[in-house]
């Protein structure tokens, strides 16, 4: 009578010290004592992927059905039986094994009397085991969900992320995939890449996916693009957690990224660059200033792209210079023009800002005294009028008098009001927000020093506001940027003129 053995262990239990070597040690030794030769082996630890016991177990059972009587097959043999039934559905499918082909179960710790009786032990034994399985099946998911509701991914951390031992911080971003998250994240949200020149920009970059396999995948980037896990959120099970791991994405960058995805924001056709637009025009001839990407075989195979910026004058006629700009030079031309509104002396700087903020205070300050001085003749001219009604009804003054002196308190009122209206509403030198115009003054004065800083940390679209916001008009000539500002920029740009009669 020949066996085939069965021997299974999940992952817990071999934390606990328990192992299939043992368990393949115990089986052979009975067959052994039994006189079974051993036709196969079937061995499955469940440290593998989901479903793998699943998938054994069927391939056994399958394997034994087929060759149980040309290989004269009598006994699975296994250690105990919630080795091998861990449900009723098992211990079933087991039992018909028995009915169709003759073959029966046999355990190395577990006995099973014949009959009747035998049939229930077998039965309630497998009821245990089932209860046993679904309990901890019950436990696990508790568990899983009580770590998710205290900011923690239950299982393996996502790509970006490593799991850690400190029980403090279980999740941490990947020193090398961590970066290559981020810059996924501030190529796509441009709006001008798509998932195959992601893949190659990125592999240009030295960004790499796993050594096993180096270039990034179109579903990796997907599953990257659309994890909130990158954002902070932890989703399982269908509900959403705050997560407590470092996000490494912010939620502008996320929300434009999902914008881009779903096609609120695709680029179709050829792509659109940062600079082009109608953000530039031609120094020479008014057109627009387009862009190009040139797509550059390198030596050792891979591809780099270069950005060029030209004028879009297809018959440009033969005294137009040629205008192909670089796009690092065209950003360092911004770069530069920025700088001019930035006052080189620090001190300088700070003697101007106190000075502008002296300046918009003293203004409100007279503006407030003017006002309130207006008012206050106002309301003396308004009862003086009152006055003159009272004594013109009550006949102590005749009409002729009521009618000049009237006409005069009248003529007096209208230059109040006048005065008032020149003067203003101060209520109108504060904006919607709350703050006085000395505040938006000295927060735009501010900006200015540090608008080079602005630039360079800024997205696309950011970058294209900063400039419909600081300039009217932008030309490109064959070697210049001209910008025309805007006030006040244009003032800044200028710079105040500081001189001392002292000669200090």
């Amino acid at each position: 009578m020949k066996v085939v053995i069965w021997a299974r262990v999940s992952s817990r239990e071999q934390r606990e010290g328990y192992s299939l070597d043992a368990q393949l040690r115990a089986c052979r030794a009975k067959a052994e004592r039994e006189g079974w030769p051993v036709v196969r082996e079937f061995v499955v630890a469940e440290t593998a992927k989901r479903g793998a016991e699943r998938i054994a177990f069927n391939d056994m059972y399958e394997w034994t059905r087929r060759h149980a009587r040309a290989e004269e097959i009598k006994v699975i043999l296994s250690h105990k039986l919630d080795r091998i039934c861990r449900n009723m559905r098992d211990a079933v499918r087991m039992q018909e094994l028995e009915d169709k082909v003759g073959v029966e179960l046999s355990f190395v710790d577990n006995e099973f009397g014949p009959g009747a009786a035998g049939a229930l032990s077998f039965n309630v034994m497998a009821a245990v085991a089932q209860y046993y399985s679904d309990n901890l099946r019950s436990e696990v998911i508790k568990g899983q969900l009580e770590k998710a509701r205290q900011g923690w991914f239950p299982v393996g951390a996502p790509y970006g992320y490593v799991n850690s031992p400190d029980r403090d911080e279980p999740i941490q971003p990947h020193p090398t995939e961590s970066k290559a998250v981020v810059r996924i994240f501030e190529l796509y949200s441009r709006g001008d890449q798509t998932f195959e020149t992601l893949v190659d920009r990125l592999y240009v970059e030295g960004f790499m996916y796993r050594p096993s396999q180096p270039r990034f995948v179109r579903t990796a980037l997907s599953y990257i693009l659309n994890n909130r896990f990158y954002v902070g959120d932890l989703i399982w099970n269908g509900e959403t957690f705050q997560g407590r791991h470092k996000p490494l994405v912010d939620r502008v960058t996320f929300d434009l990224c999902q914008h881009i995805l779903d096609g609120k924001n695709r680029r179709i056709g050829k792509p659109q660059l940062a600079l082009s637009g109608g953000l530039f025009n031609c120094a020479h001839c008014g057109h627009a200033v387009t862009g190009e990407r040139i797509k550059k075989r390198l030596a050792d195979g891979s591809h780099r792209y270069y950005t060029y910026y030209r004028c879009a004058n297809n018959d440009p006629g033969p005294q137009h210079p040629r205008v192909r700009w670089r796009e690092e030079a065209v950003e360092q031309a911004i770069i530069d023009d920025l700088a001019s509104m930035r006052i080189p002396s620090a001190e300088i700087a700070s003697w101007f800002r106190s000075a502008l903020k002296a300046a918009f205070a003293d203004i409100t300050t007279q503006r407030q005294r003017q006002r309130q001085a207006l008012i206050a003749r106002r309301t003396e001219l308004a009862a003086m009028k009152e006055r003159l009604l009272a004594g013109y009804l009550g006949g102590t003054i005749d009409e002729g008098t009521f009618q000049g002196k009237s006409a005069e308190l009248g003529g007096r009122l209208n230059d109040v009001d006048g005065g008032l209206a020149s003067c203003g509403d101060i209520d109108l030198w504060r904006g919607d927000n709350g703050r006085s115009r000395g505040d938006i003054a000295l927060t735009i004065f501010d900006w200015s020093q540090r608008a080079t800083e602005a630039w360079r940390g800024s997205k696309m679209s950011e970058k294209r506001a900063i400039l419909d916001t600081v300039s009217l008009n932008r030309t490109l000539s064959a070697t210049t940027l001209y910008v025309e500002k805007r006030k006040p920029f244009c003032y800044l740009a200028e710079r105040p003129s500081v001189s001392s009669s002292r000669g200090d």
